[in-house]
């Protein structure tokens, strides 16, 4: 494999001058560190570590990326350090053998096993350390280098070079495996590919950091041994070839993006800017029975759309940032006209003040026309009687007993919300709750809508937070007796108590799992003795004199919309609880993790309700502050298309029908961003579970 410069001809110019005079200068062999990833080179790889120990390289690292055959055992019986890396990708087989590198090493070699490098030549790289940063070997340079570079390599590497010239303005000659970089502009490099594109990454970059770059001239050699996984393939060439292509477009956006991205600032005030626009723009079109209020909320709920977008941007925010707009666009929609729920909600409270239950008797019931104030019209489906939890009834008694008014239930919903910022700000830092905090369904919800469910989320979050904080030795009762309180303020916290059960039976046993039954039911049990009285107890919703809203009541609704579309039978919504089961006993079978649980739990729970109304997606965004979930972030801004069944009720139409396309507006970027960080968060979670394992594995045969 040796050769001489004589053997050189027709060299190209280059930038560096490699014909310069070589400085007398090296480093020290001992401080230069091999590595060598390989994969199925036994026929190769003693040669070359030898070839590599006859210049004087003693620190040589074997990567074995997968190996069926004998190479890690040829490889260490020659004196090579081997170390191991299941996931396949030159790139990470390079990254691995870049980990735990001796202190003392200064230079890193790349070269391949499979023989086709000119090793002898090696001493010319060494001899240029003093003058630069990295050192390249230009196999094109050469008779013999360009007759053994298939067509392919060929093609390849004039297409590359020439889009790094063109993007970067450096005249690469080569993509050579064969390259020495000096250790600390290495790692200023930051590498990140991890596949294919390393190479070109390394290039691209070097030019970025302005290193000192130099090509030489150097022989290459047909494979010695074994078979090529890229160029000796057409997939493998295409495959190849795409990789380069799409790190160059990549690293190229990168460039560019760093270029013209304005500074964190900028993001910060336009992002608050925006919100508090949008929240005043807002203020005045509460009141949904107008018939311009709809449109014009749209557009305040738009600009404060595109804030909350620019929200996450931020990589860094301080306590007085986050917590002052997060409380100031609050207060600010304290005023604003409330949805009509609050209505009932005072009503409630009212009634029991006066002696009445809210479980026995509808509004519009002979007995109340006495006690009927002046917002009693303003009252939502007055022939229904409650359906809320008792500890909900509670609250609504304790509010409407100082003073039956909108703005004191409204700062009773802002304080919980803002409560639950703390909790999720405390757990996952400023920047990551803002994805709760400045939400603008959250906003409009709580403190402009005036809906309750921060009453139910907030222990709910508490539940989860207090699960999730220690893997192994969860509090089951104290974390059963916070969802109790949320299973007694809402319904829909219920089935979380079965997973939270499942969980104690599978782990703790039958007593633990009683224990937390007991504390589960325990808060609904306590709160709901006042509403019950021999064996009639009317705290349950079909048992409340609701059940025909219950069964029958359609709102926005995806699956059960279609399902009827395409001519399923649905003759009451009772007919979807035997899917929802089904589905429920399979994330009990699957799901471990509270949170993930929870969440789930509440998509499917949507995707399958009749009844959906858009605070509803507020219980999810709590959760994505952790999962980050695109879907829910995404849902945020398109639920509010919802309010054009309160434009049209204020048209006339009252048939309370969203329209195809409204309906597909408000679902399709929620589906279809859940479905996207779902897949996204399975393929990661199962890499590194895979990694987790084979290094178990492996570590397992070696020791």
């Amino acid at each position: 494999m040796a050769a001489s410069v004589s053997d050189f001809s027709s060299l190209p110019p280059n930038k560096t001058d490699p014909d310069a005079p070589i400085d007398a200068q090296m480093p020290p062999l001992n401080k230069i560190l091999v590595i060598i990833p390989v994969c199925n080179e036994e026929a190769t790889i003693a040669a070359v570590i030898e070839d590599l120990q006859a210049i004087g390289l003693s620190r040589i690292r074997v990567v074995d990326n997968g190996s069926r055959d004998r190479s890690a055992a040829i490889a260490q019986s020659t004196g090579a350090e081997v170390i191991y890396e299941p996931i396949s990708g030159y790139g990470c087989a390079c990254w691995r053998g870049l980990q735990d590198i001796p202190p003392e090493i200064e230079w890193i070699l790349f070269c391949d096993g499979d023989g086709s490098d000119a090793i002898a030549q090696l001493p010319q790289f060494f001899a240029r350390c003093d003058r630069h940063d990295f050192i390249l070997g230009d196999r094109g340079a050469t008779a013999q280098g360009r007759e053994n570079l298939t067509s392919v390599q060929r093609f390849g590497n004039r297409l590359a070079t020439f889009l790094i010239q063109l993007g970067w303005g450096y005249s690469y000659q080569d993509l050579g495996p064969l390259r020495l970089m000096r250790r600390s502009a290495l790692e200023a490099l930051k590498m990140q590919d991890r596949g294919f594109g390393w190479t070109v990454e390394m290039q691209v970059k070097a030019v970025e950091q302005q290193l000192h770059i130099c090509e030489i001239p150097v022989h290459y050699y047909p494979r010695q041994g074994g078979r090529s996984k890229i160029s000796g393939t057409i997939a493998g060439s295409l495959q190849a070839g795409t990789i380069i292509l799409s790190t160059l477009g990549n690293l190229y956006f990168q460039r560019n993006l760093k270029r013209f991205t304005p500074p964190h600032f900028i993001f910060l005030w336009a992002s608050v800017l925006l919100l508090a626009i949008g929240t005043i723009f807002i203020l005045p079109y509460g009141d949904f029975r107008q018939v311009e209020a709809v449109p014009k909320f749209w557009g305040g709920i738009a600009v404060m759309s595109v804030g909350f977008v620019l929200s996450w941007r931020l990589r860094s925010l301080k306590a007085t940032w986050f917590w002052g707009v997060a409380i100031a666009l609050r207060l600010l929609l304290l005023f604003m006209y409330p949805g009509d729920d609050i209505w009932r909600y005072l009503w409630e409270g009212y009634l029991q003040n006066l002696g009445f239950s809210p479980y026995d008797l509808p509004p519009e019931a002979a007995e109340l026309i006495p006690y009927r104030t002046d917002w009693w019209e303003l009252i939502n489906l007055k022939h229904f009687s409650a359906i809320y939890p008792p500890i909900t009834q509670f609250g609504f008694r304790i509010l409407a007993s100082i003073s039956p008014s909108v703005i004191l239930f409204k700062f009773s919903f802002i304080i919980s919300d803002l409560l639950i910022c703390g909790l999720l700000s405390r757990k996952f830092g400023y920047v990551q709750t803002i994805v709760y905090a400045w939400n603008p369904l959250i906003l409009y919800s709580f403190a402009g809508g005036g809906h309750y469910d921060s009453w139910f989320i907030l222990p709910l979050v508490a539940a989860w937070l207090l699960f999730d904080a220690n893997a192994n030795n969860k509090n089951y009762l104290g974390t059963a007796l916070l969802l109790g309180v949320s299973i007694a303020i809402k319904w829909t916290s219920l089935p979380i108590l079965g997973f939270l059960l499942w969980q104690a039976l599978k782990r703790e046993g039958i007593q633990k799992a009683i224990a937390v039954l007991a504390c589960g039911f325990l808060p609904l049990i306590i709160a709901g003795i006042p509403f019950c009285f021999g064996d009639r107890c009317p705290i349950l919703p079909y048992s409340a004199g609701n059940s025909d809203f219950v069964i029958h009541g359609r709102s926005a609704d995806f699956l059960p919309y279609f399902l009827q579309k395409w001519g399923f039978p649905l003759t009451d919504n009772s007919s979807l609880a035997l899917p929802l089961l089904a589905i429920g006993l399979i994330m009990l079978w699957r799901i471990k993790s509270f949170r993930n649980f929870t969440e789930t739990y509440f998509f499917i729970l949507f995707i399958f309700s009749p009844i959906i109304h858009a605070w509803y997606f507020s219980w999810l965004v709590p959760f994505a502050v952790a999962s980050r979930n695109l879907g829910t972030k995404l849902i945020s801004m398109t639920v509010f298309i919802y309010f054009i069944l309160q434009y049209r009720a204020a048209l006339g139409i009252y048939d309370w029908w969203m329209n195809e396309s409204a309906r597909l507006f408000l679902w399709l970027p929620f589906v279809g961003g859940w479905c996207w960080s779902t897949i996204a968060n399975f393929q990661r979670d199962r890499q590194s579970l895979r990694k987790e394992g084979e290094n178990a594995i492996v570590l397992e045969d070696r020791l």
